[in-house]
């Protein structure tokens, strides 16, 4: 590994920007690299100002181009039971371990440590960066970033996301829709049950449906992904505040995990219509004032690229791997693609060691992601 790549994954990993922190410092220490080299960077804030994308690209004006997309964000360390600082690069047997090392300031510091070898060359398309935040929340962040690139008449034409694929090609992954719902009823003393509406019993009868919903959703399959089907569960719950009281509130989050076909409007008015006319009737008769509310609090879309097409040709000869696949977890790629801007996955590490104690990225699929980087700047390169 390079003194470059070392001193870049060691300055990011002790920047703690888990969701619920300011990326500021991070993203101030990005601008501050480019600056250096010449490279201006937009930043687009989010509204308390604490957060920041940062969007910069290098090489000649005009649309198209390839951008290198990822998230700066990282998930907690409350805990967990690390064995080496997580917010220190600690490198060891071959691997470098740290909060975020594989999820994914690995590829970051791969970017930033193969700037120099960009701008030697003479590019004959444009190269974007494009680093968001609240990623690990719901692809929340990246929005403006989006917003920016849609509105633009300079978008880049192609995108790489560097999550951890160790370093395989990724072509698709499912959509994404969390949602909370909070059921309202009437308390009263437990001796008098019938004279409340119970809120934790009716949310109860709510989740029996969404689980009947989600077996449903197994007649519907697509052996490219896994499990081949779209997913529905409930993750929290909610309720009551001792024994001997009817529960006048319930809350529960759920989400669904959609097939990239699949008819994600429909499962939700599916729940949304047991609710409104299955359960209110009966518990409005007893307490007008029961209510059933659901509220999104986040969502992103599935991706599904070509893996036939030229991108995906280009993408396997650049990291030199012709095995492409799906993956369980999510990405910004949709939005991108929504868009218009065809999206890959490609990025150094494992999901396996992301989120975990001791999270670590092995130094071979750094070096083999610096190797994908300078295929893609030879790739790049003016004739």
């Amino acid at each position: 590994m390079n003194n470059a790549l070392r001193d870049a994954l060691a300055a990011l990993l002790a920047f703690d920007t888990t969701s619920r922190e300011s990326n500021l410092a991070l993203i101030s220490f990005i601008r501050d690299t480019l600056a250096q080299r010449g490279v201006a960077a937009e930043l687009f804030y989010d509204e308390s100002g604490a957060k920041a994308n940062l969007y910069a690209r290098l090489g000649p004006a005009g649309d198209g181009g390839v951008m290198l997309s990822g998230h700066t964000d990282v998930v907690p360390v409350d805990g967990q039971r690390w064995t080496v600082p997580p917010f220190t690069l600690t490198e060891r047997d071959g691997r470098c371990y740290g909060r975020g090392s594989a999820d994914m300031k690995g590829f970051i510091a791969c970017v930033l440590a193969s700037l120099d070898r960009f701008l030697a060359q003479p590019l004959r398309m444009p190269l974007h960066l494009a680093f968001s935040y609240d990623e690990e929340v719901g692809c929340l962040g990246v929005r403006s970033l989006v917003a920016h690139l849609s509105a633009s008449s300079e978008k880049p034409a192609l995108c790489i996301i560097g999550e951890p694929t160790a370093m395989q090609p990724v072509y698709g992954h499912k959509g994404k829709v969390a949602m909370r719902c909070q059921v309202r009823g009437r308390a009263c003393h437990s001796a008098y049950a019938p004279q409340g509406v119970n809120a934790i019993e009716q949310a109860a009868q709510l989740i029996g449906h969404i689980v009947r919903v989600g077996e449903s959703l197994r007649q519907t399959q697509d052996a490219r992904f896994d499990p081949p089907f779209s997913t529905l569960q409930v993750g929290t719950i909610q309720g009551g505040a001792t024994l001997n009281i009817v529960p006048q509130d319930c809350q529960f989050d759920f989400e669904l995990r959609t097939l990239p076909a699949a008819d994600v409007d429909g499962v939700l008015e599916n729940i949304a219509a047991f609710a409104r006319d299955q359960l209110l009737p009966a518990m409005r008769e007893r307490a007008p004032e029961s209510e059933i509310a659901l509220q999104p609090l986040g969502a992103y879309p599935g991706l599904l690229t070509d893996p036939q097409g030229d991108f995906a040709r280009w993408l396997a000869q650049w990291s030199s791997s012709e095995t492409f696949s799906t993956v369980a977890f999510g990405t910004e790629g949709g939005l991108f693609d929504e868009i218009g801007i065809a999206t890959l996955v490609c990025g150094p590490g494992s999901m396996e060691q992301g989120h975990k104690a001791d999270e670590f990225v092995a130094i071979e699929q750094l070096e083999r992601c610096m190797q994908m980087l300078g295929n893609l700047c030879d790739w790049m390169r003016a004739d």
